[in-house]
């Protein structure tokens, strides 16, 4: 009896065929939720060369503009080659699920030559659901001058939702071409004043340092998180930094009446962890495996976050875990609240290749394949 597992069919019995992906893409849009899942299921253990030319179909032609947008992100699922062709043809797409996949899949290939087509887009793209991939691309992209100029006014301009994406782009690409900008954002009260600062830790450059030590005078119970940690990530006092963290964090997620703090440490913790500090991504798992349910919910999203940014770092703090299932539920929790196809597709082909490149038996690869389980894929 062969058996399918994450993706990749084992054993002798043949990959699904062309008609069994073709029904499968057909089911994506059904309304039982244990049918999508199956469908998605079959589709990902499919041979590329059958599964890639049908989803591109599907992409293009299908009538349910649902099943369009689920087939992409299969579709880029498989990394061909040939998945740019699709999401280059979708920058205009009526449909808004498609163009926010198609945009994100440009941040993840930023030598794509797309640069001009994605200012185009974000001259004219006003959609919250949109907007963020396109600006993440061309943050992907900012060795590039134009780019350069543009992001770096697009902080200081519009809705606060639409600048704090930028912010948070041109911390996690390391813009230091945006510091001038940055340092005034983080001096000026707000609600982008944390990101500014967090951006900044991302960043790195010691010239920063000034300007977030500065804003530690009279800055509110609120921003001392993010500055601890832009702090840190900076190189000053460390250790001290990440004890505040973890007394703070335990300390929030024990008070009802604290939950803007726990939202602004945790996202801190998720900044740091994002820049490669496990101990930050430990420490969110060590108090959000025990933390009420009220909780729960702000620990969890920075967990996933760091889950979508970086793969491994998250396999390996996971894989340290003393109960890896009660840490996993976590995950599995943030994955729940997100909306985020796209990125979690990633997440499984990250893992998937996790599986694949380790022993057989050995504790890398049960892991992984409990992930991918837990996680639905």
């Amino acid at each position: 009896m062969a058996v399918f597992l994450l993706g990749v069919t084992a054993g002798t019995q043949p990959a699904p065929g062309e008609w069994a992906v073709a029904d499968a893409i057909g089911q994506l849009g059904e309304f039982d939720y244990s049918t999508r899942i199956e469908a998605a299921r079959t589709i990902r253990r499919a041979s590329p060369i059958i599964a890639v030319p049908t989803l591109a179909d599907a992409v293009a032609t299908h009538e349910d503009g649902y099943v369009r947008y689920r087939a992409l992100v299969l579709l880029t699922g498989f990394e061909d080659s040939r998945t740019e062709a699709v999401a280059r043809a979708l920058f205009d797409d009526p449909n808004d699920r498609l163009r926010a996949v198609a945009y994100a899949y440009f941040e993840r290939h930023p030598d794509a030559g797309v640069t001009e087509p994605l200012l185009g887009a974000l001259a004219k793209e006003e959609s919250e659901f949109v907007r963020p991939a396109v600006v993440r691309a061309l943050a992907a992209r900012g060795r590039e001058p134009e780019v350069r100029a543009v992001l770096a006014r697009e902080a200081t301009r519009g809705e606060d939702f639409f600048r704090s994406t930028v912010i948070e782009a041109l911390g996690d690409y390391a813009a230091d071409y945006a510091l001038p900008v940055l340092v005034r954002i983080a001096f000026q009260p707000g609600p982008l004043q944390d990101d500014a600062i967090l951006a900044l830790g991302k960043i790195g450059e010691s010239s920063a340092l000034n300007a977030v030590l500065a804003s530690q005078d009279d800055a509110p119970r609120s921003l001392q998180a993010s500055i601890a940690a832009a702090s840190c990530l900076l190189g000053v006092a460390c250790d001290v930094q990440m004890d505040y963290l973890e007394d703070a964090l335990q300390y929030a997620a024990a008070q009802e009446d604290y939950q803007e703090e726990l939202r602004s440490i945790s996202a801190a913790l998720g900044a740091m962890a994002v820049r490669g500090r496990a101990e930050a991504l430990a420490m969110l798992f060590s108090v959000g495996r025990d933390a009420p349910e009220r909780a729960r919910a702000p620990i969890a999203l920075a967990i996933g976050t760091v889950a979508l940014r970086d793969p491994a770092l998250l396999m390996q703090v996971l894989g340290d875990e003393d109960d890896p299932a009660m840490a996993l539920s976590l995950l599995v929790d943030a994955f729940d609240m997100f909306q985020e196809d796209f990125e979690e597709e990633q997440f499984y082909v990250a893992v998937r290749g996790t599986y694949w490149a380790t022993e057989a038996g050995s504790s890398e690869r049960v892991l992984a394949e409990e992930t991918i389980a837990r996680l639905e894929f």
